[in-house]
């Protein structure tokens, strides 16, 4: 009898355990911000989509002797990401020294921007 209600005990242990991940699990997730699995999965697509910009404004400024736009980018075939990452959007400033690639978020959430530019450095804000 006694293992009988051991048993009982561990398994309501493990059921109110359960519950409680579950609930900070919707917490987190809700908010698509890095702490969830998704907002981190998310996050390292956008860094890796800003070094793809990167890359392809270091190939077509050796091929064309200089920085292009994003449009530019894409249908010249340097480029093959889609303009957005939801919840970020893409953007590209070209100067005759350099370009600033940006991702935006649409909505709440952090980091707000994310940035690249000819230093091949990603930074974010918060």
């Amino acid at each position: 009898m006694g293992r009988a209600f051991g048993f009982i005990g561990t398994m309501i242990v493990m059921a109110v355990g359960m519950y409680i991940y579950s609930i900070q699990l919707k917490d987190t997730s809700a908010t698509g911000e890095g702490s969830s699995p998704t907002g981190t999965a998310n996050i390292v697509g956008v860094k890796n989509d800003l070094i793809g910009i990167a890359n392809a404004e270091r190939t077509y400024f050796v091929d064309q002797q200089k920085y292009a736009s994003l449009d530019e980018l894409i249908s010249g075939n340097y480029l093959t990401i889609q303009r957005q990452r939801p919840p970020y959007t893409y953007d590209v400033e070209i100067t005759s020294s350099g370009f600033h690639a940006t991702a935006t978020r649409d909505s709440s959430g952090a980091p707000a921007q994310l940035w690249i530019d000819e230093t091949m450095e990603v930074k974010s804000s918060n």
